[in-house]
């Protein structure tokens, strides 16, 4: 179907394009589709079954969800849209250049390529994203994939516009952002996914069949670690004195979205900004989505009671260089209470005594079960999940899987978007994973005071200065 079309004809009756997309009826409808074997052989996805995808903020990040879509036959990408025209990422990890133009670009040629054709001009492209909302009406998708500061209003306006969203992690750069894109999805009704990786794969689902089944009795405690910002960006530094100039091919008041006005900085853009509390959420926002969902998860922990930090310095402008932050959560039916201890910057909990000599915990990052009949230890993800000592998880007798498996994060949400079941991180499962996350933010700017939290009405009971970073100011004009 051509970007743009707004209806499809079918049966004497008009339905909008997202519709048809969206419904269970879909097959109902098909009759109208040619068939691909019809029209393009083995294999040829007709463009009725595709999703008109963009994609907002395509730096390092979002350079990659372009190469992933882009491998996919039902899905078109049609618009890309970046604050920056080109940026160089050579000295980070995501490796190349990247922004707008660079996007558009990969785009046209792959598609030019897969469609034998000299050239192919369909993919356009866009500073800001409510132009591209307003202009491209044909969209049915988008991907957010820029600053924490600005996955909320991006996310929020293209749910407005009835687009289903797949929106990275953290979902939001505070608290009540997070509860009310939750809310606005189920609304609307649009298919949602955060990019939390680990929902979709294997690890996580043992982690949560075993613990399900009592391989290691209730479980009381958990401990969650990872290496960042160790090596990434930088934290516990104050804010640049210098006032460089701003290169022309980035949109600097677009960058800043919702914060306050300052300077622009090479500091900032385009990678050290997640450590910055007006741009990122640290090290917590950064991997806590990952990490923290595995016990979320596995133990069906809702909000928790209280929570406390113990840091290095913090201060105004960024997160400290390492913290260890406990989470208290209550009792759930027969389960009984949990303290989850998060730790960041290197810090690593205790090592068990149940581990063998000679065998180590990751230092980049892992999670630690404690039940009254044993421990379960696996990677960030929920990689590799074994029961410790080693001859505990050869005695273990593993259940039956009973979870549903899908192909991969971004797959699972496409098939959502086209009427299949909800993805498996939709914003219902990871609006309230973020808020349990970002909670740990509170407590390390609350200078070590023990925090009750009541999670229904999202406020700090005992300590009113720290509800002041539940719901952050907006700058510029800027509302969700």
């Amino acid at each position: 179907m051509k970007q743009g079309k707004k209806n499809l004809e079918t049966g004497g009756k008009k339905i909008s394009r997202r519709k048809f997309l969206g419904t269970a009826a879909l097959a109902t409808a098909a009759a109208t589709v040619v068939p691909r074997h019809v029209m393009g052989g083995q294999g040829y996805t007709p463009p009725s079954d595709k999703v008109n995808l963009a994609v907002i903020g395509v730096g390092g990040q979002g350079t990659i969800h372009l190469n992933q879509f882009l491998g996919m036959d039902d899905v078109q990408i049609v618009s890309v849209c970046d604050v920056n025209e080109l940026c160089d990422y050579k000295k980070f990890y995501f490796g190349g250049v990247a922004g707008w133009g660079p996007a558009k670009n990969l785009v046209n040629e792959s598609y030019a390529e897969q469609k034998n054709a000299g050239s192919y001009k369909g993919c356009s492209a866009f500073v800001d994203f409510r132009e591209m909302l307003q202009k491209e009406p044909g969209i049915d998708a988008v991907v957010v994939a820029t600053t924490d500061n600005n996955h909320a209003i991006a996310s929020m306006a293209a749910i407005k516009k009835g687009k289903h969203v797949y929106c990275e992690k953290p979902l939001t750069h505070d608290i009540y952002e997070a509860r009310m894109l939750t809310l606005a999805a189920r609304k609307q009704g649009v298919a949602t996914q955060m990019g939390n990786q680990g929902r979709s794969m294997e690890g996580n689902r043992l982690v949560r069949e075993w613990i399900q089944d009592g391989a290691i009795g209730d479980v009381h405690e958990v401990h969650v670690w990872t290496n960042r910002p160790f090596g990434y960006w930088p934290q516990g530094v104050n804010r640049p004195a210098t006032i460089p100039s701003v290169p022309r091919e980035l949109n600097w008041n677009l960058w800043l979205g919702p914060a306050a006005f300052r300077p622009y900085h090479p500091t900032y853009v385009p990678f050290n900004w997640r450590g910055f509390w007006d741009f990122g959420t640290g090290a917590l926002g950064d991997m806590g989505c990952h990490l923290m969902d595995t016990p979320v998860w596995a133990l069906d922990l809702g909000q928790p009671n209280s929570v406390e930090a113990s840091c290095t310095p913090v201060n105004d402008e960024t997160a400290p260089v390492g913290s260890i932050i406990h989470y208290d959560f209550p009792a759930r039916g027969s389960m009984p209470e949990v303290r989850m201890s998060w730790y960041d910057g290197g810090l690593l909990p205790p090592r068990p005594v149940e581990l063998e000599e000679g065998r180590r915990i990751s230092k980049d990052g892992g999670i630690l079960f404690v039940g009254n009949k044993g421990k379960l230890l696996c990677g960030t993800y929920g990689d590799n999940p074994r029961l410790i000592p080693e001859t505990a998880m050869k005695a273990y007798k593993r259940p039956e899987k009973t979870i549903p498996r899908v192909e991969g994060i971004r797959e699972d949400w496409i098939q959502a978007c086209k009427g299949g079941t909800p993805a498996c991180s939709n914003f219902d499962v990871s609006g309230p994973l973020t808020e349990i996350v970002l909670l740990g933010n509170l407590a390390v700017r609350a200078n070590g005071r023990r925090l009750n939290w009541d999670g229904e009405k999202m406020e700090v009971t005992n300590y009113d200065p720290a509800n002041q970073y539940v719901r952050r100011q907006y700058y510029g004009g800027w509302k969700l």
